[in-house]
């Protein structure tokens, strides 16, 4: 049997997606493509010198690539995917390394690398590999899972080389992805002790990155008011509070959306938001739609949250399904809800996209693939259920 029909055996015996979370990616990219096609209009008449329909045409090619991707994937058995998951995560180690050597420097880090004149993001990539191998890693290890030598110590290797190189240049992401890791642990049986003793060294590595990193150091303590890195000076906590005006700018757009909002395409904030097609977004459609359009965003996440956890999650087929669907679910939801905090000025600038409504291209990407893995536990956990029946 062909590799091709291998990955994809069986589709049409297999029962339906789960039509909620399909329904929700549907929504919040529609929402998206609105919000973005606002949120660019500045940007694209005054500093750009284009037409706004031009970069509203490159999110919509974006979009359709995402949502192809999470259709094409939610075929494709997970388990299969997860024989790939090792070479798929060292793969993706290289382009991290990569970019430190030849990688584009953009947005105050080296994040991206660009190949044949297309960019990319290779950390999108890289977390979505991670979890599938620490997954595969947590279930191979089942009957031996709370051992020191024989489990954590693989997991604490793989997961500390890749978020320890994505935190290099992107800590927001590193500690969210970490984020992702205990919870797929504690799923997994993991002993609490050294789920703890994981966050802690997460703790440490953060300190070690701000220590090392002046500027956002100073952006922390200008956000917390407090003094904690030797190694800022004055002048860069004043250079980072000016940084601020970004928070000041979404909160001012919160305000001026109220409860119904301003109306679309009437936001004011747009015009004084560094990239209010991507990092603020959410303060965008809350000054446009108001709180009210705001909170059913959110609404949208927390469905996911529910139908990823609360379904998918719990009716897996195999302890695979279970911490894959866990991992999956949760840094989709986490970047939203953070996003959401940024945009609101309750949480310190992070330069998180919100998954499928900010405007982005590896990102969306990423985000429509584990949403397609999500998709395709939940047919698998859906046959299980009919076969109950």
């Amino acid at each position: 049997m062909s590799i091709v029909q291998s990955l994809t055996q069986k589709v049409t015996d297999r029962a339906p997606a789960d039509k909620y979370v399909v329904w929700v990616v549907l929504a919040l990219s529609s929402v998206g493509v609105v919000a973005v096609y606002s949120a660019v209009t500045y940007l694209a008449e005054v500093r750009a010198g284009t037409e706004p329909v031009h970069f509203l045409l490159r999110h919509l090619a974006r979009v359709g690539i995402a949502l192809g991707a999470m259709g094409v994937v939610s075929l494709i058995d997970y388990r299969t995917l997860a024989r790939y998951s090792r070479l798929a995560l060292v793969g993706t180690l290289l382009l991290l390394v990569a970019v430190k050597v030849v990688g584009l420097f953009s947005g105050g880090a080296d994040r991206w690398l660009q190949i044949g004149g297309v960019g990319f993001q290779p950390s999108e990539f890289a977390r979505v590999a991670l979890v599938f191998y620490v997954a595969v890693l947590l279930v191979q290890k089942q009957d031996y899972v709370k051992s020191f030598s024989r489990t954590f110590l693989p997991v604490l290797f793989w997961v500390g080389v890749t978020v320890g190189l994505i935190a290099l240049d992107d800590l927001s992401t590193a500690l969210v992805l970490l984020f992702g890791v205990l919870l797929m642990s504690f799923v997994g049986r993991v002993s609490v002790l050294q789920i703890g003793g994981l966050a802690v060294l997460g703790g440490v590595m953060a300190f070690g990155v701000l220590s090392t990193s002046p500027d956002r150091a100073a952006r922390l303590e200008a956000y917390l008011g407090m003094d904690l890195f030797p190694n800022t000076d004055m002048e860069q906590v004043m250079d980072a509070r000016g940084e601020q005006y970004q928070s000041r700018q979404a909160r001012m757009a919160f305000a001026a959306g109220g409860f119904t909002g301003v109306g679309p395409g009437k936001s004011v904030q747009r015009d004084f938001l560094p990239e209010p097609y991507n990092d603020f977004i959410f303060a965008i459609i809350a000054e446009e739609y108001g709180i009210f359009g705001a909170l059913a965003l959110l609404a949208g996440f927390f469905v996911l949250l529910f139908r990823g956890y609360l379904r998918i999650a719990r009716d897996a087929p195999d302890p695979l399904g279970l911490i894959l669907a866990v991992g999956m679910t949760t840094l989709v939801v986490t970047y939203g809800f953070v996003h959401a905090g940024v945009a609101s000025g309750l949480l310190p600038v992070t330069g998180l996209p919100m998954p499928f409504v900010s405007y982005g291209g590896t990102s969306l990407l990423a985000n429509g693939i584990m949403i397609g893995v999500l998709l395709n536990i939940s047919r698998h956990a859906g046959q299980r259920s009919a076969e109950r029946v």
